[in-house]
């Protein structure tokens, strides 16, 4: 903290007061290291960078805020943007950018066993026979990096009871700080480090310690529950508040071991339920770290605003050199739907992951004055009395003045005690946060609250531990409640408490909050590449957050349910996990394969995946399916990637200058739509095009492959050859798809959004079936 305020104060003494409002903090991405040059020999070469464009040596040396010198090249500093102009056009320099804030997505007891791991006894002596835990020895000495808002030492999901020795490839540390010291690591979180130069900086402020830990430790919670998600040992007993989901929670892979790595703090002046930012700048150091400590996988639930192009993007640029090593990297695909093109972090070498729903909810019905019964979902802990209560419509019941676009809204100080007190009260969402919604209609003497969804949210119904009681309800039965209410003079209702009931069908389906795409960066790469439970989780949280993180709130829980695709991607990262115990040699790309082409499209009951409305689905939402392990670790084919594909593919993608300064394109850059990737998208296709797949045989040593072919509409497909003959594990064949426009199609292409149709072709052997989704669009 004191170098960097003096640092930062002393670069103030030194400039013209005009460049004072102008400097904000950039990254400054020069590649990768060649292993040529010591670390003070990396220093000065940064250094240089930035006197070649300040004034003074003292001017340079006080602007520097992080200088990556361990696999990422290239450092962060608060420049001018005339400076960072200059920057980008020297030589060795791959791209300037200011520091994005991105931010997590908010929005287990019961989630793996969903997805159909049952075998979650994590002792040596209760191994039982079969499944994918077994197999991957419940992701024994696999570490994971989590980039996130910190964790929580003491939770029992981070037990090391009955672990053994750290893996000797760890070179992490343990970093103290706040509240924490070498001591909160063990043998199950191992590492433990912290960032905050960059926010800082951005801030131009220090972090406020009132509002966060200046160390590791989480005061948030969601750090600590995407850790548990993806690798929390097995606890007994567990539930939310108010004894809501009792049963054993468990991460993906038990005993894999943990790193935390924490870049995410509170936005100043603001709630801590509105959640956290998290700096380029910071999360760049992160990944260069999490590489050098010897991490096998990153789980990153965290994002951008909106789409950015990958030489400008921090998550993109570190996840590639990770994926250089090997490192599978999992990242969210944001909270920002159901709008198309919407998504997050969408580069091709990130498996990028939505959101949907599991099978198990919470009755709370809603009985009405006119004996009719609306479905309703609440944790809610408290209860009303068994009796009618008044019921009034929040746009009926607000003080004067308030906007009649917003006055249904709840929104803060916006009822009227007068008009609420002791009275059940309608609220509907759209803006605000739900939980507020509920701090609102308890200030002004409110009885309960029944929330009511809108339109685009549909029948999805993410649950909160309100401060009094209340229940969600879907958007058509928010509307019959409204229409009961303005049918008579004295509405009244009910609210029966919640309950938890499993087993429930349809599911899953869509989260309505989920990214959708399509990729706008690179429409010829499907994105989200796999869809995985994200409504509803119940995992570890910090002892210092509020169930609702809101600052009046002053509950206290160990577990806490959340959602949104924050817990998605961690449910991907623990499957990844188990994936590279089982199989260490296969690389990320084989990994994110064996993830997709198993995934299945249809819900419990056979039926096609849907959204929150209750229409069907497509890729977009939910890429190649929902994450199916049961057959993850035998795919029977991959497709696989190396780091000199994904280069060029940026030489031939849009445009895109590639990422590594030292790899030249090729004078003809293959289409974007070339990468081996285990889906295929084209966008405005222009008669016909043919592209290249190339897959690898992991499965029997003799094997024959017949592909099936569901075309998307308007288009046909041929893929040729249409058998593959394997002779042995390890072997490879290529195939071309060739796709082609009719001439005579009845689809309606038109309209100012490009509009792609879908359809899907599989090979299979018999026993296992390879599925990869296509989207066309024509032109």
């Amino acid at each position: 903290m004191a170098n960097f305020s003096l640092s930062l104060l002393s670069l103030l003494l030194l400039l013209p007061l005009s460049a004072y409002s102008e400097l904000q903090p950039y990254v400054v991405y020069l590649g990768e290291h060649s292993g040529e040059k010591t670390v003070q020999e990396i220093h000065d070469t940064h250094h240089s960078f930035l006197l070649s464009v300040k004034e003074t040596e003292e001017v340079a040396q006080a602007s520097l805020i992080y200088s990556y010198k361990k696999s990422i090249n290239g450092l962060a500093a608060l420049l001018t943007p005339e400076e960072a102009a200059k920057l980008s056009e020297m030589e060795g320099v791959v791209s300037v950018f200011p520091s994005q804030a991105k931010k997590w997505y908010v929005q287990t007891t019961r989630s793996w066993d969903f997805l159909g791991i049952k075998d979650r006894r994590d002792g040596e002596s209760n191994y039982e026979r079969g499944g994918l835990m077994h197999e991957a020895k419940y992701g024994q000495d696999v570490i994971v990096g989590l980039l996130d808002s910190g964790i929580w030492p003491e939770s029992t999901s981070f037990s090391d009871e009955g672990m053994g020795p750290i893996p000797k490839s760890w070179k992490g540390i343990c970093q103290a700080g706040d509240a924490f010291n070498s001591s909160h690591c063990n043998r199950k979180l191992i590492g433990a480090r912290y960032y905050l130069k960059g926010y800082e900086a951005y801030y131009d402020a220090p972090l406020n310690t009132s509002t966060d830990y200046r160390s590791p430790r989480d005061k948030d919670g969601h750090g600590s529950h995407t850790s548990s998600i993806v690798g929390g040992r097995v606890v007994e007993g567990v539930s939310a508040l108010g004894g809501f989901a009792q049963g054993t929670a468990s991460g993906g892979a038990p005993l894999a071991r943990l790193a935390m790595y924490k870049v995410c703090w509170p936005v100043p002046g603001r709630d801590p339920s509105e959640g956290n930012i998290c700096m380029d700048t910071d999360m760049l150091a992160a990944i260069d770290d999490a590489i050098g400590d010897g991490v096998d996988v990153l789980s990153i639930s965290i994002g951008t605003f909106s789409p950015v192009n990958y030489t400008d993007d921090g998550i993109a640029i570190g996840a590639l050199h990770a994926v250089k090593r090997n490192i599978v990297v999992a990242c969210s695909a944001g909270n920002n739907g159901p709008g198309p093109g919407t998504l997050s972090n969408i580069a091709p070498w990130i498996i990028t992951v939505g959101a949907s729903s599991i099978d198990r909810v919470f009755p709370s019905p809603v009985v009405l004055g006119n004996s009719l019964t609306v479905q309703g979902q609440s944790v809610a802990p408290y209860m009303l009395d068994d009796k009618m209560y008044p019921l009034v419509y929040a746009g009926d019941a607000v003080v004067p003045g308030v906007n009649n676009s917003v006055a249904d809204q709840c929104l803060p100080g916006s009822l009227s005690p007068e008009k609420v007190k002791g009275k059940i009260v309608l609220c509907l969402r759209r803006l605000g946060t739900r939980v507020g919604k509920g701090l609102e209609v308890r200030r002004a003497g409110g009885a309960a609250i029944f929330l009511g969804n809108s339109r685009l949210n549909g029948n999805e119904l993410p649950i909160d531990s309100y401060f009094l009681p209340g229940t969600a309800v879907a958007f058509e039965d928010a509307t019959n409640i409204l229409s009961y209410i303005n049918s008579t003079k004295n509405p009244t209702a009910k609210v029966v408490p919640g309950m938890t009931v499993i087993n429930v069908k349809p599911a899953p389906s869509m989260a309505s909050f989920s990214s959708r795409g399509p990729n706008v960066i690179e429409p010829n790469i499907l994105k989200p590449d796999i869809t995985a439970p994200g409504i509803n989780i119940l995992a570890s949280w910090s002892e210092k957050s509020s169930p609702t993180k809101l600052l009046s709130d002053h509950r206290r829980v160990k577990y806490n349910f959340d959602s949104g695709t924050s817990m998605s991607c961690p449910h991907v990262a623990g499957i990844a996990a188990l994936l590279k115990a089982i199989h260490p040699s296969w690389s990320s790309a084989a990994i994110r394969s064996a993830i997709m082409t198993t995934a299945r499209t249809r819900n419990n009951m056979g039926m096609p995946l849907t959204d929150a409305t209750g229409d069907t689905a497509n890729p977009f939402s939910y890429g190649s399916g929902h994450l199916d392990p049961t057959n993850v670790a035998d795919p029977g084919l991959v497709y696989d990637a190396s780091y000199t594909d994904y280069l060029l593919f940026l030489c031939g993608s849009s445009g895109l200058k590639g990422l590594d300064s030292s790899f030249k394109c090729p004078k003809k850059s293959p289409s974007a739509s070339n990468l081996n990737y285990p889906s295929l998208s084209i966008s405005k296709l222009n008669g016909t095009m043919t592209v290249k797949r190339t897959v690898t045989n992991v499965g029997d040593g003799e094997s024959v492959y017949l592909v099936t072919i569901r075309p998307p509409a308007g288009v046909s497909v041929k893929i040729a050859p249409r058998v593959l003959n394997f002779s042995r594990v390890g072997e490879k064949k290529s195939f071309t798809i060739t796709v082609k426009a009719k001439k005579d199609s009845q689809v309606d292409w038109r309209g100012t959004e490009e509009k792609f149709a879908f359809g899907s072709y599989t090979w299979t052997d018999g026993i296992h079936h390879v599925r990869s989704p296509m989207a066309v669009s024509l032109a």
